[in-house]
């Protein structure tokens, strides 16, 4: 195709062109050649920074197509969940000089991975020196044998499709931790995109009627968006809440009652003509080149996120399976079902929220609050796996089972005499599916539960491992401009590979 200069288009403006490129940019304001990148993007044809606005393509043959991202707000108790230790019921009520083991508070890996925003000398967590037991038994599943609590029956059952890693660590010992653990980045900071834009970022949509990253149940307040966030690669990029309401699961996403499919077709093609002609004058505008994308993709979402989230198509037997028949489990078990459902329709990255935030913060009554809790979870996360399996998604899917921070080994002294308070410096957190081994435990903390041993595995592993079975080497995930430091890109977890 070739175009003279100072032809004009079909609104009559004059168009300087020198390749096919360019025409196609300017074509119809500029909405084309947006449209253009983004089918070069996710065929995979752009090289990484070639476009600061759509994907970069696998650069290696992936192992899974999809993730789900399960995160627990509050910071569950490694101890009480995935990593027993005998240790603390021995040694209960002691301190920790009183035992045989080296006082963990000295070890030079607290002071190397402990990173408090108040003052030292008025910052008392993760200090305590009398030893909580354990408040719940355990016991060895499945073939491989691995200790699971007695809060976890159902997904116990499970621990052969499992992968723990139970040496992770982090540096914030508040809240924030929460960003941290999607981001990479402690609060005190330069904040970097999440782990669920960057995957967005990295690879094409294999649905063109569904967001790449779709949210559910979160961000679970005002102050995590930071979790879904695009950041410095656009807000193009982010996550997408959704509501698990097919009569409204877009708030402000559907026609008006008196509004017809045709007219509010009309009406999106306006929108689209009227923010091409200024993406002309603008080409590097990301808040406007986010606004072009989310009405196109708003438009045929209409009916695409509806049908991903009507259960009615689901057996009694499905809806059974992931707890919808309990009301204590009814909520998670909606979030884990839409995000099966996401998946096989093509969704890259899921982010689910089971609980609310910091629902799992538990430093009084650990032991009625985590009972209550893991029952809340335990039904459906294992029917989500028994379910990806039996359909055959497992072998292309990623889930991740996480949370921000562990629990302190020792007894909370600041509100009350029955809690644990937040633990960076050892936790435990599982994934499951393609490309990772079945029924292995990864590292490991200290006799106590207190210290990731060895170099241990700071949040960005995670990320490294999971960008890695997605197909994409992290250390080429880089944005023009943007600098990342060697900890935001991590280091992939080879042990955990199949």
């Amino acid at each position: 195709m070739h175009v003279q200069e100072g032809a004009r288009d079909s609104l009559g403006c004059r168009c300087h062109f020198s390749n096919r490129r360019a025409f196609l940019s300017d074509l119809g304001l500029g909405f084309t050649g947006l449209a253009l990148g983004s089918m070069f993007a996710d065929d995979g044809k752009l090289k990484a920074g070639e476009s600061t606005a759509h994907a970069v393509g696998a650069h290696r043959t992936p192992k899974a197509k999809s993730v789900i991202w399960i995160f627990l707000s509050g910071g569950y108790s490694h101890l009480e969940t995935f990593d027993p230790k005998p240790a603390l019921n021995r040694y209960a009520g002691k301190t920790f000089d009183e035992t045989e083991f080296q006082n963990p508070i000295r070890s030079p890996l607290h002071a190397k991975r402990f990173r408090s925003v108040a003052a030292e000398e008025v910052n008392v967590r993760d200090v305590y020196p009398t030893i909580y037991p354990m408040q719940v038994g355990w016991k060895k599943h499945g073939e491989s044998g691995i200790e699971v609590t007695d809060w976890w029956p159902s997904l116990a059952k499970h621990v052969d499709d499992l992968c723990f890693i139970r040496n992770m660590w982090t540096t914030d010992n508040d809240h924030a931790a929460e960003n941290q653990i999607h981001t990479g980045r402690h609060r005190l900071d330069e904040q970097q995109p999440s782990i669920g834009a960057w995957a967005h970022y990295g690879l094409g949509t294999l649905n063109e009627n569904l967001p790449k990253f779709v949210v559910l149940g979160g961000p679970t307040s005002s102050v995590t968006r930071e979790s879904i966030d695009g950041y410095y690669l656009g807000p193009q990029h982010a996550g997408v809440p959704l509501q698990l309401d097919p009569g409204n699961p877009l708030p402000f996403g559907n026609r008006h009652p008196g509004q017809s499919f045709q007219q509010q077709q009309l009406e999106y093609d306006l929108i689209s003509r009227l923010n091409g002609q200024v993406a002309v004058e603008y080409p590097e505008d990301q808040q406007l080149r986010a606004r072009i994308r989310s009405y196109e993709l708003a438009f045929r979402m209409q009916s695409a996120v509806p049908e991903a989230i009507d259960f009615s198509p689901e057996t009694d037997a499905t809806l059974n399976l992931y707890g919808l028949n309990n009301e204590a489990t009814k909520v998670a078990g909606q979030r884990l079902l839409a995000a099966r459902r996401m998946v096989e329709r093509g969704v890259r990255f899921v982010q689910v929220y089971p609980s609310p935030y910091a629902d799992w913060d538990s430093h009084q009554k650990l032991k009625e609050k985590h009972e209550r809790l893991c029952a809340t979870v335990d039904v459906p996360v294992a029917g989500l796996i028994h379910d990806l399996k039996q359909r055959g998604l497992l072998d292309e899917t990623v889930v991740v089972f996480c949370t921000e921070f562990g629990r302190t080994p020792g007894l909370e002294l600041r509100n009350g005499t029955d809690g644990r308070d937040h633990h960076p410096n050892g936790f435990t957190i599982w994934m499951a599916g393609a490309g990772l081994k079945s029924g292995y435990v990864h590292g490991e903390t200290d006799e106590l539960g207190y210290h990731a041993l060895g170099e241990g595995h700071y949040v960005t592993d995670l990320h490294a491992t999971v960008l890695h079975l997605l197909g994409l080497d992290h250390h080429k995930l880089e944005y023009p401009g943007r600098k990342r430091l060697e900890i935001d890109f991590g280091n992939v977890i080879q042990d955990v590979l199949a």
